[in-house]
């Protein structure tokens, strides 16, 4: 009876032992990962895992899941998305693997980058079990550090959005008048001349003319109403014109007034007719529309209209009165200050400066100090206008003072929450905290704004999109629109727009250097690096890392420069 059960026994350590022996330790063989070396697309790590699962080495009876593990800054993991695979024996709803003929597998998944991830490894974790005894295995290594191009692209090195004045050199005003006729008559009526809106145009001509600053001249447009004929319309709108021409000339030599009189006539106002039937109430009027549209000889229109006799009275009452006139027309210009002026009065009296002429006068210095100076004054002069707010917001972010930026955008948008450039701005700092889909939104209520390219260039940018970003930007020079071509491979492209920015950084530096290592031009690296690293030290330890310059780890003169 012993020896039964010592044999019993012995079989069933021998049977486990074999069951434990299937499931072995894998290699690194059995893996591969594509992209190889794993890359950055915006800011996300995506992976695909194609794995395989050797002949026999799947035991019926097991279950294994594996998860994707990133090692990076020493102690930190982050964890792909897990699966589970499962023995032909096993009841569940994971995938089956065949013991006899084993398996390939596929998995996909992504981390979300962090800086401190430029230096990593890719891990697969097993969480082994045949029945329910947990079995042992090793994780293995499957790949090596990131390429993190792409996560260079920067929002704080994007430009924001100013929002534009107002101001222009020469404002264009128009001063209308009307001066009506009786029915088949040209003389002027004293009535006509002393209405309210003629005192009003005469009054608004001599203050133009008095103003050294203000340009005059008149023009006078003279109609007859499209009924009576066109030959008897021909002389009766000529003789307005002259009629009316001649009267303000007298006008304009006793008030001692010089302008320029341009004057011409219009036999049939027909476009004046249907513009004021259209603005109408009278009842029918599409009928006579449909006149209009159908018969272009005007006699032809005029007959067939008076066959419209319940309408004609109508007409004959409100709309062709109207039309028996001349238009007289002041256009007048308004000149400016001149930029010298406006600067004047900013250094000595900006209280007599408009709101525009602020906003202009912020353009004309190239220096941020005086810029943000004209900001603040607009603020506290002007704090109902967004734009001050707005562009005291771009001066705070250009150097870099998020909070301030922030505060002074938040009274932007509480003065004009749907402003484009507040939108603008308010989306580059969804993008600084990774918020794409906030930035998305904010982006589509922005036409119109200044830098919205930029701004949709690194939203591209960061949603992988690199072709989109390249479009995006255009002939933009910046290190983003330049990025955006490395990531196409545009090479040369990424070089003249790099070479082209005004204040190149460190940043420009660097990504020179990048081009430079992608086309195999030592030269370039060293240079731009040297370059890059005395702008910014940190740049050292970035390229130390960096697998864009992984080729040149074992150059001396390299490895010297960046250590």
């Amino acid at each position: 009876m012993k020896k039964i059960f010592f044999y019993t026994l012995l079989a069933g350590l021998v049977t486990f032992a074999v069951s434990c022996s299937s499931l072995k330790p894998l290699s690194q063989s059995n893996f591969s990962v594509t992209p190889s070396p794993l890359e950055t697309v915006g800011n996300s790590v995506p992976v695909t895992v194609n794995g395989t699962f050797p002949e026999k080495w799947f035991n019926k009876n097991a279950t294994v899941r594996i998860t994707p593990v990133l090692k990076y800054a020493g102690s930190k993991e982050s964890y792909g998305s897990a699966q589970t695979y499962q023995g032909e024996k096993v009841s569940g709803n994971a995938i089956e693997i065949p013991h006899t003929r084993g398996g390939n597998f596929n998995m996909s998944f992504s981390f979300p980058y962090q800086p401190d991830m430029l230096t990593s490894e890719l891990f697969m974790r097993f969480d082994a079990k045949i029945k329910n005894k947990s079995v042992k295995l090793p994780e293995v290594k499957i790949a090596d550090g990131i390429l993190a191009t792409s996560a260079l692209a920067s929002a704080q090195s994007t430009a924001p959005s100013v929002a534009d004045d107002g101001f222009q050199r020469i404002i264009k005003q128009k001063q209308d008048a009307n001066i009506h006729f009786v029915i088949q008559q040209a003389n002027i009526r004293s009535s006509e001349t002393n209405t309210q809106d003629m005192r009003s145009w005469q009054q608004r001509v001599q203050e133009a003319f008095n103003d050294p600053r203000q340009n005059v001249d008149i023009e006078v447009s003279a109609y007859a109403s499209p009924d009576g004929g066109v030959s008897l319309n021909e002389k009766l709108a000529a003789q307005r014109e002259k009629n009316t021409t001649q009267y303000l000339e007298g006008e304009m030599k006793k008030r001692k007034i010089e302008a320029d009189v341009n004057a011409r006539y219009t036999a049939q106002d027909w476009e004046g007719f249907r513009q004021l039937l259209e603005a109408s109430d009278l009842q029918d009027k599409e009928l006579v529309l449909r006149v209009l549209s159908m018969y272009p000889d005007p006699e032809t229109r005029e007959r067939e209209i008076k066959n419209i006799s319940f309408v004609y009275n109508d007409l004959a009452s409100t709309i062709l009165p109207q039309l028996r006139r001349s238009r007289i027309t002041a256009n007048i210009e308004i000149i400016g200050k001149s930029d010298e002026e406006i600067m004047e009065f900013w250094r000595t009296d900006p209280k007599k400066l408009s709101v525009e002429e602020l906003l202009y006068a912020s353009t004309l210095t190239d220096n941020d100090a005086d810029k943000e100076k004209i900001y603040q004054y607009v603020t506290v002069n002007f704090p109902k206008d967004y734009r001050g707010w707005n562009n005291m917001a771009t001066a705070y972010y250009q150097r870099g003072e998020y909070n301030n930026a922030k505060q002074a955008l938040d009274r932007a948008a509480l003065v004009s929450p749907n402003a484009a450039e507040v939108n603008v701005n308010k989306a580059l700092f969804a993008m600084m905290d990774g918020n794409t889909q906030s930035a998305k939104e904010l982006l589509g209520r922005s036409s119109g704004a200044n830098n919205l390219d930029a701004a949709m260039g690194l939203l591209y940018l960061m949603e992988g999109d690199y072709n989109q970003a390249v479009d995006a930007y255009g002939n933009t020079k910046s290190n983003n629109a330049a990025l955006s071509q490395i990531l196409t491979k545009n090479y040369n492209a990424a070089d003249i727009t790099l070479k082209a920015i005004k204040n190149p950084d460190a940043l420009t530096y660097y990504l020179l250097a990048v081009v430079g290592s992608r086309t195999n031009n030592f030269n370039d690296v060293m240079t731009n690096l040297r370059s890059a690293i005395t702008m910014d030290k940190t740049m050292a330890t970035r390229a130390l890392n960096d697998l864009e310059f992984v080729k040149y780890r074992t150059n001396q003169d390299f490895m010297a420069l960046i250590k």
